[in-house]
């Protein structure tokens, strides 16, 4: 296999293929592996597919958890007398546990590992899935999905973290797709499911069931999950080092000397022997990284780097878009002229899941294709901005399936209408959120994971925010107006692509040595930025 990083090249630029001969070329794997057999980008296609399946799993169950509240919300107003203000209000409020949890939670993943953070959060899921089942109250409804918010905090952020530990540049389109596409499953499909419990079981057994498959998952995870964070650590050399104990490096007569020795470790790496499953499967791998820097250090990246203003701005408009069409949807289906019951509301998001699934086929085949067609023909130098190109088609989707819904709603026209619309927009929402994702990941991958806590903190801060003003914003302007002024505002923000197409690279140009500094920052233990 042939790697190679140059380090003229701003981050983002990588020399992605290079001529084998005459009439081909081979890629070049960035980021580049070790030959350490224990490094998870060089554990076996079926190994790592084990692992990113369980934790596809993972992100399912948890989408569906925090995404079919709403289909109760018929029998939770007879039974416990929930108004339309506290729906709202729990709804902002998994959003508020959604972006508090995950600047709590992922730091931990530095210092501890992935393995432990997955499995704390499904076990918090599991408790909030259990209590839900048992509410009686408005304020235990409440405080039950605030929890439910605090336990699926972490599943986009250490997922994301999760992809840069087992995957290469030219395949992070395909398995941002799966990992989307997943969420979408759990959010589409979930409900489907929780309206024919609710019709036949009762809407307590929604949620009874969600902690049968949460608790299936926490065995599965704690007895299969293997940790992805790469520790290698030789004789006298630290895996990580804490950004304040980093100094100059001294000159030192011997250096020629340990230069040799450190050659012939890493010469010996290779024939290092598979690690046994008892350490593969520890519940912590303690890395005695440094993390303080990680409570704070996520919310500088945002205002520094223009990659990760864009991923935060169009990733929370989507959600927030979502969350709007669901919470709509969902009160005004359950209306004449359409009556649904709660088995039809959940079965009205079969659009969403077939929606999704296009866009995960649209992306997966042409954004990864994409990049190294376009790198191919700029003499095997890969740019990031290569990966904006699906977002333009993407922009027009989304803003166009708003617009349906909302006119749809208005005018009374038929369901039909409406789920076309609803899958429109939820294809659009693939397009343009991978394409926001992979820019990130190739742009800033070794501070991908503070890079994301500020996203998803912005994506679900946006999301509160908007959840307290909806029920006025559509009072004061109607249905209609407020989905036309959607529509526009959707299309404009998920039209920063095409700045980006034209001063993306000298951005990054501009970020090189602050990425640097917050690099070096970072647990990396590949070296280098």
């Amino acid at each position: 296999m042939d790697t190679a990083r140059d380090f003229t090249m701003p981050p983002g630029t990588i020399r992605l293929e290079k001529a084998s001969s005459a009439n081909s070329t081979t890629i070049i794997l960035s980021p580049p592996p070790t030959s350490d057999p224990h490094d998870p980008l060089n554990w076996t296609s079926t190994r790592k597919t084990v692992n990113f399946t369980l934790t596809l799993f993972y992100v399912l169950f948890t989408f569906v958890l925090n995404d079919i509240f709403y289909v109760a919300y018929t029998p939770l107003v007879e039974e416990i007398g929930m108004t339309y203000e506290v729906y709202n209000i729990a709804t902002a409020l998994g959003f508020a546990g959604l972006a508090i949890g995950c600047i709590v939670f992922m730091p931990f993943s530095y210092r501890y590992g992935r393995r432990p953070l997955y499995i704390l959060s499904v076990t918090i899921q599991l408790v909030a899935a259990i209590w839900s089942g048992k509410v009686k109250t408005n304020g235990e409804l409440i405080a039950a999905n605030m929890l439910m918010g605090l336990g699926g905090a972490i599943s986009e952020t250490i997922v994301q973290v999760t992809i840069a530990d087992l995957f290469f540049v030219h395949q992070y389109a395909t398995v941002n797709a799966l990992f989307l596409f997943a969420q979408a499953t759990g959010a589409s499909l979930g409900p489907v499911a929780a309206g024919y419990v609710i019709d036949g079981q009762g809407w307590r057994w929604m949620w009874w069931w969600c902690a049968i498959f949460l608790g299936i998952t926490l065995i599965v995870v704690f007895f299969c999950f293997e940790e992805t964070i790469y520790t290698a650590v030789y004789e006298g050399v630290p895996a990580y080092t804490s950004p304040d104990e980093v100094e100059a490096p001294k000159q030192d007569p011997d250096d020629t000397k340990m230069t040799q020795t450190t050659s012939d470790q890493l010469a010996a790496v290779g024939s290092l022997k598979k690690k046994p499953l008892r350490r593969r499967l520890q519940l912590v791998t303690n890395t005695n990284t440094a993390i303080k820097h990680h409570f704070y250090q996520p919310f500088l990246m945002l205002i520094k780097f223009p990659a990760i203003a864009y991923a935060a701005i169009t990733y929370g408009s989507l959600l927030a878009l979502f969350s709007i069409l669901g919470t709509v949807l969902a009160a005004y289906l359950t209306y004449s002229p359409w009556d649904f019951s709660p088995a039809n509301v959940g079965l009205f998001n079969v659009a969403s899941f077939v929606g999704s699934l296009a866009g995960t086929i649209m992306v997966s085949i042409a954004s990864d294709r994409l990049v190294i067609v376009m790198a191919k023909r700029n003499s095997g130098v890969y740019e990031a901005e290569m990966r904006l190109y699906p977002a333009i088609p993407g922009s027009f989707i989304t803003a166009a399936g708003v617009l349906m819904v909302g006119l749809g709603l208005e005018k009374g026209m038929s369901w039909v209408f409406l789920a076309f619309g609803s899958a429109i927009f939820s294809a659009g929402f693939v397009l343009c959120a991978d394409t926001a994702l992979c820019y990130l990941t190739d742009t800033y991958g070794n501070i991908i994971g503070d890079a994301l806590v500020a996203v998803i903190f912005v994506r679900n801060g946006l999301s509160v925010v908007i959840m307290f003003a909806l029920t006025p914003w559509i009072e004061g302007m109607g249905v209609q107006n407020a989905f036309i002024l959607m529509a526009i505002i959707a299309f404009v923000i998920l039209s920063i692509p095409l700045p980006l197409l034209k001063w993306g690279k000298q951005a990054r140009i501009k970020s090189a040595a602050t990425y640097a500094h917050y690099s070096m920052r970072q647990p990396n233990c590949r070296g280098g930025i």
